[in-house]
């Protein structure tokens, strides 16, 4: 059998297609998508459930002059593979090959750079209102989005301006009711009333109501009617939208059927679509410890609750919804909301762990301050995926949380080196801290076994030895003082080394910052955060207020975005990895 997509390297390709063909190539389409995942892993099913879709789309519209954003940027694969990358769609999320979101810099296929969530509508606006400036009258611009991502407070704002403009703007929602987790909230709820209540869309529609063309909803998987559908959309003037149903994982039954864990499965039999198991670790994942180590302290004191912004599974909050449901909150894609709630709750004498990706938090950074930091208010933000996280590259990696949040007054910030430093600073926050305290910890696995133990009290602001030495000293913060002690142990002159763990970059153990600039020549900073404004930063002005004059060489992330690709080789690009840190010491 003739295979299309052997013949397609462009839209131009596939719009030579009849319409007839069209479904033989989604199966093609999707064929391809698993095939690659199944070996080279990646985001599986929500690229899965938009191959109509996406079909659909560059078939009838002019992209790239069209302007498409897809938002997340999860959903993007057949795009991607649709528009110049198939020869090299194997070479996804790897170091050196293309990213897993759709970027600017790799393909002018790509409207807007995405990673974070519900930034397509306004991006898509922006493009829009600028081709009314320029009289680009004809130029179509279309933001593709998610039902999880709809309900964050970024997309509400973009529709409430979108509906008082004339842009020619649709908004395609693809409902298929789940993000990473099951979809939650009352948007979530009415809009899968909408589905099955007719006379609700037609009548009660809260799209509608801010001025929007509402359409639908029809199957995501109905090429014909999505072809009929978006043809007669593009003659509509003004804000459009149109409300899809689809299914994430579609084509693939394991995907289908279990939908939170092939949003991102790794290997899989791409026959069976069994997962491939891997190596068990005798280790435990830094979400892990905190997962379980929340419900060990939740269990005794009453006032712990959870926070989440859609990322349940993600930071191991699920134990916790399972063991005291009424003490956890997923509150969907909002992370602005997600702090000031927990704002709200500290007021009430509840202690709140407000669990956020590193990279997510960066999206309440208002609310850190305002809400948060300047009424002193004691919530706790655990800050997962710090450093460097690998695969989803740039938008993902977590590096500028020591930086950003150096700068706000009565906020405590810690960073463990290891799972029972974790275990600790969580112990400890929930003993009755009268400020914020944010708590930074990496993806992946930790390096003890029998973390686990007996809960020990940490002295805020305290720093630790780690190593005595004569001549130089290290002083690490976090994780990567793992690299820095096997650096220290693969050199011959060790003895001429201190290692200290800071542990607090903020308050900063100021005694022992003393202790070290009078003993030692040369001091030396590793961090696994941005170089600006981070723990070498904060080094530096120690050393200048006190005019200490010893030398002082600053390690860490470079002040440069760092792209896509395993930790270990990204940390050898720096010059973070253990040989790399042998070298170094070798040499002073």
């Amino acid at each position: 059998m003739n295979h299309l997509l052997n013949n397609i390297s462009n839209p131009e390709d596939l719009r030579k297609l009849s319409p007839n063909q069209l479904p033989q190539l989604a199966k093609e389409l999707r064929s391809f998508i698993i095939d690659v995942i199944a070996t080279k892993e990646g985001h599986l099913g929500a690229s899965l459930g938009v191959v109509e879709l996406t079909i659909a789309l560059h078939y009838l519209f002019d992209t790239p002059n069209d302007a498409l954003v897809w938002d997340v940027g999860h959903q993007a694969y057949g795009h991607k593979i649709l528009t110049g990358r198939k020869d090299v769609f194997h070479t996804n999320r790897q170091f050196g090959g293309i990213a897993g979101f759709p970027s600017r810099s790799e393909s002018n296929f790509d409207a807007f750079g995405v990673g974070h969530s519900s930034t397509s509508i306004s991006a898509a606006l922006g493009m829009a209102i600028a081709s009314k400036l320029k009289g680009e009258h004809k130029k179509q611009h279309i933001a593709v989005i998610g039902d999880a991502s709809i309900a964050s407070g970024m997309a509400f704002e973009a529709l409430n301006h979108a509906g008082v403009t004339n842009a020619n703007l649709l908004i395609i929602l693809n409902d298929n009711a789940i993000g990473i987790d099951p979809a939650v909230g009352a948007l979530k709820e009415y809009l899968t009333k909408v589905k099955t209540d007719k006379k609700l869309a037609i009548q009660n529609n809260i799209i509608k109501a801010l001025n929007f063309d509402y359409s639908g909803p029809i199957d995501g998987h109905n090429l014909q009617k999505l072809l009929e559908e978006l043809e007669r959309l593009k003659s509509v003037e003004g804000p459009k939208f149109l409300h899809v149903i689809t299914t994430k994982g579609k084509g693939l039954k394991k995907a289908e059927e279990d939908q939170v864990t092939y949003h991102a499965p790794g290997k899989f039999d791409k026959i069976s679509g069994e997962r491939i198991k891997k190596e068990q670790s005798k280790y435990t994942k830094y979400q892990d410890v905190f997962g379980k180590t929340i419900v060990e302290l939740a269990e005794k004191n009453k006032n712990i609750v959870a926070i989440t912004p859609a990322m349940l599974t993600g930071s191991s909050l699920n134990t916790m919804l399972q063991k005291f449901p009424e003490r956890t909150f997923d509150v969907g894609i909002a992370e602005q909301h997600a702090v000031t709630l927990a704002a709200g709750m500290a007021t009430q004498g509840l202690i709140p762990f407000c669990t956020i990706y590193s990279t997510f938090l960066q999206r309440a950074y208002d609310q850190i301050i305002h809400d948060v930091a300047l009424q002193n208010l004691p919530v706790i933000f655990c800050l997962d995926r710090a450093g460097l996280v690998g695969e989803d590259g740039a938008t993902h990696h977590g590096v500028f949380d020591l930086a950003y949040l150096n700068c706000i007054p009565n906020l405590i910030i810690f960073a463990p080196r290891n799972e029972i430093e974790l275990r600790n600073i969580l112990y400890t926050a929930q003993l009755g801290l009268k400020q914020p305290i944010a708590i930074r910890y990496p993806r992946g696995f930790g390096n003890i076994i029998n973390w686990q133990q007996s809960f020990k009290k940490i002295s805020i602001s305290k720093g630790v030895c780690l190593q005595e030495g004569l001549k130089n000293a290290i002083i690490s913060i976090g994780t990567i003082a793992k690299n820095v002690t096997e650096a220290l142990n693969n050199i011959e002159n060790t003895h001429l080394f201190s290692h200290y763990d800071i542990r607090f970059l903020k308050p900063l153990d100021e005694k022992l910052l003393h202790t070290i600039f009078n003993k030692y020549t040369t001091i030396i900073t590793i961090e696994d955060g941005t170089i600006k404004g981070g723990l070498g930063s904060s080094i530096l002005e120690f050393a200048a207020k006190n005019n200490y004059k010893n030398s002082i060489k600053i390690m860490g992330i470079p002040d440069n975005f760092i792209e896509h690709g395993n930790v270990a080789t990204l940390q050898k690009k720096i010059k973070l990895d253990t040989l790399s840190l042998t070298e170094l010491l070798s040499k002073v």
